[in-house]
């Protein structure tokens, strides 16, 4: 399965999308304030954001800039339909769900093979998400499955591992020693940081200790150092032109990802603002990568 590659022959390169999800129900304090259609795209563009990922299948809004997909693969043959359906819309890649996370071994070859056949016959990079509830939903399987299928590219949201699998739990270098096939293997990143208890909190910068950390974990070290990894991983693979979206998917409570507190009236109220957290995001996503390419020059 190939990267995303924007046909240059510039080195490997990072771009920072936002997921549409992000915008979702943010609160009316928000600094996103009320915005759609093109003022939106053009604040979006302002603040940085090269591209969106649509979660939808619906066509693409008017003025829509650089955009992507996502979608889930069921059953095998979901994967021949999705990939037709967004290579005829447009997108550069698309991130899929596969699978439940029930299925044997023997089923999930047939899924992932037939994701790269799909992703092959209709030149569509698609990237398999590491998520709950699929056939990536745990570091074992999803590294089985690497090495397995060597050429698999993977959609990294470790929030799924650091809290469903609670990372901190046995030792934490021993655990990103054993993901090596997963970082090796990163083609998109969706953007969200976990606690080992909670998938979705929020931090106040790129580098300081959240507040919210009150614990004995880091959980902004950890996803720095996990989201270095990947993008080690992307760049010691890719050649000219490839290109390594990162994008925020910080959703809200209806998903039961944003936490909600009463305030004092009694309502229930997002604990952040998630657009101003996707703006972090980006800044702290900008400066893993150029730690990662100096990593590089240095070895």
């Amino acid at each position: 399965m190939k990267f995303l590659n924007d046909g240059s022959t510039d080195p490997p390169k990072l771009s920072v999308y936002l997921n549409m999800e992000n915008l979702e129900g943010l609160p009316e304090w928000s600094a996103w304030g009320e915005r759609v259609g093109k003022p939106c795209f053009e604040r979006l563009a302002a603040d940085g954001f090269e591209g969106v990922q649509l979660t939808n299948r619906d066509a693409p809004p008017a003025d829509c800039p650089s955009f992507c997909g996502l979608d889930r693969i069921s059953v095998p043959t979901d994967a021949f339909e999705i990939a037709e359906l967004h290579k005829q819309r447009g997108d550069s890649c698309i991130t899929v769900h596969v699978g439940w996370g029930i299925e044997d071994d023997a089923e999930t070859d047939r899924l992932i093979e037939a994701t790269l056949a799909a992703s092959s016959q209709f030149s569509l990079p698609i990237f398999i998400e590491t998520h709950r509830a699929t056939v990536t939903q745990d570091m074992w399987r999803t590294v089985q499955i690497a090495k397995r299928f060597p050429e698999v590219r993977f959609n990294g949201d470790f929030s799924h591992y650091y809290c469903g699998q609670e990372m901190v739990y046995g030792g934490m270098d021993m655990k990103l020693a054993f993901m090596e096939p997963i970082f090796s293997r990163i083609g998109f990143l969706h953007g969200r940081i976990a606690s080992p208890g909670n998938m979705q909190v929020p931090i106040n910068g790129i580098v300081q200790r959240p507040l919210q950390a009150h614990g004995e974990a880091d959980y902004l070290a950890h996803f720095r150092q996990m989201w270095k990894l990947a993008m080690l991983g992307f760049l010691r693979a890719a050649g000219p032109g490839d290109v390594l979206i990162f994008a925020p998917e910080i959703l809200s409570g209806q998903y039961y990802y944003a936490r909600l507190f009463p305030d004092e009236g009694g309502d229930l109220v997002e604990e952040s603002d998630r657009y101003a957290q996707a703006l972090i995001y980006r800044e702290l996503a900008l400066a893993c990568f150029a730690e990662a390419k100096r990593d590089m020059a240095s070895t």
